[in-house]
């Protein structure tokens, strides 16, 4: 049977979904079981933000199909969409007789390790903020810095995240610790970043007062209607 006749098996999915990994071992082990039949799977594991984008596109292509789409995974053959990781394996066991016993907390342990992989192999830093609103907490934004293309930006950004840097010369402490989110725009972006005064038109660096960088930084958010950050 040539290559062009092979079936062809797509996960998309958020890494950090259990789900994800779900899809993925059901494709690969189709794979492996039937190499003369399904070809190599193609399998995308996308973090939040680049997750959100791809789905967006997915429903501009693919409208009312998909308009409620709730899951974190979509799974296609051969370029139809079946549906999340339940759907794939229903269709793995009707065409090819596949079944998946293995338990959920073992999934959980995969997700976990293949996203510590994941982020090693990407040879990046990564920071986090936990953020709330009103004093109650909202969760973690996780930040990939991209050091080998803005090198001190980064090195700024990670030493305000940490609280490493200390006091600077002008008294000021130098961590992002207890900022605000100064600028809302609700179902755009939020911007933060500004440690002195929390107006978004001063700020310091590890650096000192100035440097070819920036303090602030901006967010892109699905969706926001409060004011107010912390």
């Amino acid at each position: 049977m040539g290559s062009a006749q092979l079936q062809q098996l797509e996960v998309v999915g958020h890494l950090k979904e259990p789900a994800f990994q779900v899809a993925k071992c059901a494709a690969e082990a189709l794979r492996l079981n039937f190499p003369t039949k399904i070809a190599e799977p193609v399998l995308l594991p996308l973090q939040e933000v680049a997750w959100h984008e791809y789905l967006q596109e997915k429903k501009k292509e693919l409208r009312g199909e998909i308009w409620e789409y709730p899951s974190r995974v979509m799974c296609f053959v051969d370029g139809q969409l079946l549906g999340n990781e339940k759907k794939l394996l229903e269709w793995a066991f009707e065409k090819w007789n596949y079944q998946d016993f293995k338990p959920e907390a073992l999934y959980q342990a995969i997700t976990e390790d293949f996203c510590k992989k994941y982020m090693k192999n990407t040879q990046h830093v990564f920071v986090y903020l936990d953020a709330a609103i009103q004093e109650q907490p909202l969760g973690t934004l996780l930040f990939e810095l991209y050091s080998d293309a803005c090198p001190k930006t980064c090195e700024n950004f990670c030493a305000l995240c940490t609280g490493e840097a200390g006091i600077s010369r002008s008294g000021l402490q130098l961590t992002y610790k207890e900022s605000i989110f100064h600028r809302i725009v609700k179902n755009g972006w939020i911007q933060g970043g500004d440690i002195a005064g929390g107006r978004g038109d001063d700020g310091e660096s590890i650096f000192g007062p100035t440097f070819e960088g920036i303090f602030t930084f901006f967010l892109t958010i699905l969706s926001c209607t409060s004011q107010h950050f912390r």
